[in-house]
């Protein structure tokens, strides 16, 4: 670990009377960005970790892809939304870079009955942050969305390669969810 600070918010959104959800997310938090700063390749981003119900996961995640993909398009917002939405009830969290070179983690909080389930999220999704700072990752991510939500398309092949990439991704966090046990000694990925 190096000498740079990463900024770390946590925060709700529309979520009244969760105050103790929100202290014991911060301490999960800061506990997590040092497992996995300590385990993974690259370099931790900013990250803002915002906590919300299903009901609202879609709206925060959404509003995010849009702004990093710069798309202005309102019907296709609009489609990206109700895709969204349809997705939500299955969604435990999402990692979306951010146009400032942050990263943004939304998490459902209906999908966490415990500590140990939201350390094993939590973990997964700062992997996620770890890779955007590697060579070439988040340009690709932020291309992906931008294909994604029809602002600039992709050719076939940047596409398939996308996809396979995302996929490696998403293997490599899945098999860092132990370090979670780290963070909680409950948490048995």
């Amino acid at each position: 670990m190096n000498g740079d600070v990463v900024k770390l918010t946590v925060s709700t959104h529309k979520l009244p009377g969760y105050r103790a959800t929100l202290r014991t997310a911060k301490r999960l938090t800061e506990e997590a960005v040092k497992v996995v700063e300590r385990s993974v390749d690259g370099r931790m981003p900013d990250v803002q970790v915002v906590l919300t119900s299903e009901r609202y996961l879609a709206e925060v995640a959404t509003a995010a892809e849009i702004e990093t993909a710069e798309c202005t398009d309102k019907r296709v917002q609009s489609r990206a939304l109700r895709s969204a939405k349809k997705l939500a009830g299955e969604t435990d969290a999402r990692a979306i870079p951010l146009a400032d070179g942050g990263v943004l983690i939304v998490v459902n909080v209906d999908q966490h009955p415990n500590e140990a389930t939201f350390a094993i999220t939590l973990v997964h999704e700062l992997v996620h942050a770890m890779q955007t700072s590697r060579k070439g990752v988040r340009d690709r991510l932020i291309a992906g969305l931008r294909n994604d939500l029809g602002v600039e398309r992709l050719s076939r092949r940047q596409s398939r390669e996308h996809d396979r990439c995302l996929e490696q991704e998403e293997r490599e966090a899945y098999s860092r969810e132990y370090l979670a046990r780290r963070v909680v000694p409950s948490a048995a990925a």
